[in-house]
């Protein structure tokens, strides 16, 4: 395709062969040219420093041989230089019609949905190499997208299918009148419409969250009065599940933080902690300066982590074992939307974990101002 969106006349390879073949011509020509107006001046400067004179027979015979030696030599020249550089340039021009027929080709492979489809540079330099990494990397990342995509449709599908199948039992159990819309079944639904609200919002957020379109106000703050306000808003859900939260807060360290999406990212894991940790266990909140970041860690007692599972405690919906699954109350994207947050901070959010029964720690680390 040319700049104006028509497609192009001819093919790579043969665009660059005729552009090379027209570079050849054009400077064996202007060789040519430049020898003719130049030899023959110092060809005659030469004679007259030998003595000899233009309009003699000698002379005469030496310019027809000079002229002679030159011409053969020169076409000689020409010819040979003209067909060994358009044999050098169909056979690079070749390699890169073939390179870029084959990128064309896996292109149009992966845009087709084979996402398999790998890419070599041909040995073209490093800009093929590059565009073909390009574009493996483009294969790879579609491939995850696909399968992530597929995962959370299918998991999606399998988070609201409890809720709905409450929902219609409840309704058809008040249409037989086996129930009576009391009180106690109205707060059945509204759970249920609420566990499906609360799905919606999920998805929406951590989409948003992930795209980066989610509105993040920064102010100047400290670590300290972000894990405060944290630890304050979720006490009374951790006193009344007898687990205790302890908040161990050092020296302030300024940040630069919207305090109401750091404070979201903070609850979610405050919650998730006290969802996998068992009464009488304990959760501790603490604050600490690693140059160049501030830190924040929230460390549990609880049910621990798997280390396989480790690098995907962050995906959407994703379930390390029944421990953490969907009876605990949690959607499966709280973390996900906790470290989509904390990364349009410009941080990061980690897990580690010594293995299952043996806890868990989250640590949030923000650009120190």
């Amino acid at each position: 395709m040319t700049a104006t969106g028509r497609p192009s006349r001819f093919a790579v390879g043969t665009g660059l062969m005729l552009v090379m073949a027209a570079v050849v011509v054009a400077t064996t020509a202007c060789a040519l040219m430049i020898a003719w107006l130049v030899a023959p001046r110092i060809f005659h400067e030469h004679l007259r420093q030998a003595g000899i004179d233009r309009d003699s027979s000698e002379a005469m015979h030496v310019e027809r041989a000079f002229a002679a030696a030159v011409g053969v030599s020169w076409g000689l020249a020409a010819v040979i230089a003209t067909v060994s550089a358009l044999a050098v340039s169909w056979y690079l021009a070749g390699r890169a019609q073939r390179t870029v027929t084959a990128v064309a080709a896996s292109t149009a492979r992966i845009a087709d949905g084979g996402y398999d489809v790998r890419v070599h540079g041909g040995g073209m330099g490093r800009e093929f190499d590059a565009l073909a990494a390009a574009v493996n990397r483009l294969a790879a990342r579609l491939a995850e997208t696909e399968a992530t995509r597929r995962r959370m449709l299918s998991d999606l599908a399998h988070e609201m299918r409890t809720p709905l199948a409450t929902i219609d039992s409840y309704l058809e159990a008040v249409e037989d009148g086996v129930r009576r819309p009391d009180a106690d079944t109205m707060d059945i639904l509204h759970a249920a419409t609420g566990r499906l609200r609360r799905l919606a919002e999920d998805v929406t957020a951590v989409s948003q969250a992930q795209e980066g379109v989610l509105s993040v106000m920064p102010v100047r703050t400290t670590d300290r009065e972000l894990a405060e306000s944290a630890a304050a808003a979720a006490g009374e859900a951790y006193a009344a599940k007898g687990v205790t939260l302890r908040v161990e807060a050092h020296a302030a360290t300024a940040v630069r933080a919207d305090p109401a999406r750091i404070g979201q990212v903070l609850g979610n894991l405050l919650a998730n902690a006290l969802r996998h940790t068992p009464d009488g266990g304990a959760v501790t909140l603490r604050t600490r300066c690693a140059d160049p970041d501030a830190v924040i860690e929230v460390a549990d007692t609880g049910d621990g982590i798997a280390s396989d599972h480790l690098s995907h405690v962050f995906d959407r919906f994703y379930r390390a074992d029944t421990a953490r699954d969907r009876d605990h109350g949690g959607s499966g994207i709280g973390l996900t939307i906790a470290r989509a947050l904390v990364e349009q901070h410009g941080g990061s959010l980690s897990a580690a974990s010594d293995g299952p029964g043996r806890g868990a720690t989250f640590t949030v680390r923000l650009p120190r101002v």
